[in-house]
Formats: structure tokens, sequence, C-alpha cells
């Protein structure tokens, strides 16, 4: 992974994409403080990996949110444009439908019934659905299923 984002990085330097190679760097520099850490065995895993891009999604969503209620849009901006370069990375997420069949799949099999084994159905839809939807979707639809 961190191969391709130095390709990337090269082609937005030559296109002087500003925005992209930004995101890019970020990237690679938390791609790299992960494979160097304590711990880390000098491996990366395609989990830690999607991981990492899923929380820099994140991040760069709530600045995007705190910007545009502060009615800073030209803030707000360059995080959405970020945003979108790191889920570049991502894999494909879910649709709505194919989370909501998923999450029922996943709640037939652990034999929820209330919200309150809504832990134990996150346990395993958080496991399962890694990387192809985000944890704020997945806790809203295992909530609505449940209710």
């Amino acid at each position: 992974m961190i191969d391709i984002i130095t390709n990337e990085i090269k082609k937005a330097m030559l296109a002087k994409d500003k925005v992209r190679l930004e995101a890019l760097r970020a990237i690679k520099k938390e791609l790299l403080e992960a494979k160097t850490a304590k711990g880390a065995g000098d491996e990366l895993t395609e989990a830690t990996t999607i991981a990492l891009l899923q929380k820099m999604v994140k991040q760069r969503r709530d600045s995007a949110d705190i910007y545009t209620t502060q009615n800073r849009p030209d803030l707000a901006e360059p995080e959405i444009a970020q945003m979108e370069v790191i889920r570049e990375f991502l894999p494909s997420q879910l649709s709505p439908k194919e989370l909501e069949s998923a999450v029922k799949r996943i709640i037939e099999e652990t034999g929820a019934s209330s919200l309150k084994e809504m832990g134990k159905v996150m346990g395993v839809a958080s496991k399962q659905l890694a990387g192809k939807a985000e944890g704020r979707d997945i806790s809203e639809t295992v909530k609505r299923l449940l209710a």
C-alpha cells in the first residue's frame, strides 16, 4: 500500500494537485507510523490499513462538520476533498440495503431479539463488516432493526 501511495504522490506532484497531495502525504505518514510502532513487527495487515484509513476519513468528516456548523466553508471544503481522496483507497462500501441485509443475517446468527443484546450483535457485525461499512452506520442499522 505504501508503494501505491508513493506513486500517487508523484502523480499528484506532477499534476500540482495540492489537496490530493496533502491527503496522500497524510496517508503515507499514518501508514509509516503504524508500521514502525512498537509491536507492529514492521508489517501492516490489510485490517490495520483499513482501520487507519477509516479513522482518517472520520477525522476529516468530523472536522468538516465542525467547520460547516461554524459557517466556514473555506475550511470545510479541503477537508471534504481530502476525505474523498482517502476513500479511494478503502474497499467499496456496502449500500444501505446491503448493510441492512447483512445486519439482519448477523442478528439471526446471534439470536438477538432486543436492544439489550445490541452489544452482542455489534461485536460480530463490527468484525464481519470491517472496512465495508462505517461503525456509525452499522450501529444505527443494528439499533433500528432491534428496536
